[in-house]
């Protein structure tokens, strides 16, 4: 079963013919909200809102950890992470769909490990390629299908949020080497890891990042929505055609 976890844009999946939802219990608290179960395309589906079906989650207190062990439970096989980001290469403006390839992580005071009791072993992850390449593969094929571009490859920057970045924080990734910034990359990714979930991410660009483009002397909050709008669009036309494959 494929897992879509919809962030900023997405807090409810609109195409998805719903059968049923699930209130899930888990060792480590309460997940972000039920997990709906459906179809899409006639392919099994299980979709929750990061921040809550409101939208009422800032990053930094989404309980990562429910989220990812209730997936296990509903017995996802892989997940689609979809989450919005702000552009930091000149390239990546508003509306760009981009599926990263890489991960920098700046965030701190998450629960990032399901391995953390004195009574377990300390465990170690392989964390080299940290989006899974099959999954990867699976959204850039169904892009073309779809007729909808995307760029193949980035690396995102994880930030603690709730606040955007300054400029000059935005230049130091720059330097790093990151192409967009989000506040929700890790621990997910790394937590699908621990679980052997495959899991991939399709970012959507909301604006571009502090400092950039239009955004150099402040972000433009107004236009954002409307931006997502219309990108959310194109990318349930991906996840479409990811349903219409095989179920891998």
């Amino acid at each position: 079963m494929l897992a879509i976890i919809g962030g900023s844009g997405l807090t409810q999946l609109a195409n998805l013919n719903v059968i049923r939802r699930e209130v899930m219990r888990t060792p480590y608290g309460e997940p972000s909200g039920a997990l709906t179960f459906g179809q899409l395309c006639e392919h099994p589906v299980v979709f929750l809102a990061r921040h809550g079906y409101g939208h009422t989650i800032p990053p930094h207190r989404v309980n990562y950890q429910a989220n990812l062990w209730a997936l296990r439970e509903a017995k996802a096989d892989a997940i689609i992470s979809v989450a919005s980001v702000g552009g930091i290469r000149d390239d990546l403006g508003p509306g760009v769909l981009v599926v990263p390839d890489q991960i920098i992580d700046y965030t701190w005071g998450r629960k990032s490990t399901f391995h953390e009791s004195s009574e377990q072993p300390v465990v170690h992850i392989d964390f080299t390629r940290p989006y899974d390449e099959v999954v990867r593969q699976r959204i850039l094929a169904a892009a073309v299908a779809a007729g909808q571009p995307v760029v193949n490859g980035g690396v995102y920057a994880a930030t603690q949020g709730p606040r955007l970045e300054t400029a000059a924080e935005i230049n130091r990734l720059e330097r790093d080497g990151a192409d967009v910034v989000g506040m929700t990359g890790m621990p997910e990714a790394a937590l699908a890891r621990e679980l052997g979930i495959p899991y991939a991410a399709i970012n959507v660009v909301a604006n571009f990042a502090a400092g950039r483009g239009n955004s150099a002397a402040q972000i433009c909050f107004g236009s954002i929505d409307v931006v997502l709008r219309e990108a959310m669009g194109r990318v349930r036309e991906v996840l479409e055609h990811i349903c219409e494959g095989p179920a891998k």
